[in-house]
């Protein structure tokens, strides 16, 4: 029977490529959670305001942000015991889907927006 080894240096190393795949994992799950592209532009709505609030609920960030948000605490737990060799390529993918989520999150806003305004305009309209 081997037995297994229990040396600081080893679990050490087997913990970090442990946190590494789960960074790696959470941005897959991020990527996943993101908005399909086509679904901007198949919906099929009767006015604007329901287009507006459909657009607005396929834009929801909630999963793909919690995942990004646990990629991140794993990987700033990573580099503070500095238990990777490298993790440029893992900071720079947070970064990027980073950016992205806030472009989605702001075109949420921005229906959001509209799907208030809309309404208050037809009726200044219409009076």
């Amino acid at each position: 029977m081997a037995q297994t080894t229990l040396d600081d240096e080893d679990l050490f190393s087997e913990a970090a490529s442990e946190m590494r795949e789960d960074v790696e994992s959470s941005l897959t799950q991020t990527r996943e959670a993101l908005p399909d592209p086509e679904a901007f532009f198949d919906i099929d709505a009767e006015n604007t305001l329901a287009l507006l609030n459909r657009l607005s609920s396929r834009l929801e960030t909630g999963a793909a942000a919690d995942n990004l948000r646990d990629a991140k605490k794993t990987l700033v737990i990573g580099e503070k015991a500095d238990a990777f060799d490298d993790a440029d390529d893992l900071a720079d993918e947070i970064e990027r889907l980073e950016e992205l989520l806030g472009d989605v999150e702001t075109a949420q806003q921005q229906a959001d927006n509209l799907s208030s305004t809309v309404p208050q305009l037809k009726t200044a309209l219409e009076e």
